[in-house]
């Protein structure tokens, strides 16, 4: 008898574990894998810098998730390390070594398509707020693929456009991301 009982409990606690753990990751997010990829014009060159470096997490609770996304500014490569070393000197990255990427959305959004997220970007010691930005948003399985383009420019964060052969570069400083998020 007490067998039977002993079956039927872990027979039960079975069944209901992918349940239990389904109901678990709908309330957060991991970030899986990040593109971040910052572009620079001059008139003598154009130049991208990359990192996968950034990590991220969301919470989701009363039906909105807050995500909170940060990435080393010294991960970025653009294929020369001076310039790489120069970068990260004019955007502070020494005193502030982290870009904190802080937003939040509705929990119930559609399983593709656009949406909108207003941005709290903190860089180079400053902290700038972008409203309404679009994201292209896709699902695979229970994975979702982010991908959209920050409008940041040098003076949104005080930073001194740098300059080669004594022309600055262009204010803009467009910020390019590709994340791919997994519930947690």
């Amino acid at each position: 008898m007490r067998r039977r009982i002993l079956l039927a409990c872990i027979s039960a606690c079975l069944t209901l574990a992918p349940h239990l753990a389904l109901s678990q990751s709908s309330s957060g997010w991991v970030l899986q894998q990040s593109t971040l990829s910052y572009h620079m014009s001059h008139p003598m060159h154009q130049i991208e810098g990359v990192s996968h470096a950034a990590k991220g997490k969301g919470v989701c609770h009363d039906g909105a998730c807050e995500f909170l996304i940060a990435a080393p500014v010294n991960s970025f490569d653009s294929g020369d390390s001076n310039r790489d070393l120069h970068m990260v000197q004019v955007t502070r990255g020494a005193q502030f070594p982290l870009v904190v990427v802080r937003t939040r959305i509705p929990q119930q959004t559609p399983p593709s398509g656009t949406i909108y997220a207003d941005l709290e970007v903190q860089f180079a010691g400053q902290t700038m707020k972008y409203n309404h930005i679009p994201f292209e948003k896709t699902t695979s399985g229970t994975d979702v693929h982010i991908t959209g383009t920050v409008p940041a420019t040098c003076s949104d964060f005080k930073i001194d456009p740098p300059s080669f052969l004594t022309i600055a570069i262009k204010n803009e400083i467009p910020v390019r991301i590709e994340m791919t998020w997994h519930p947690m």
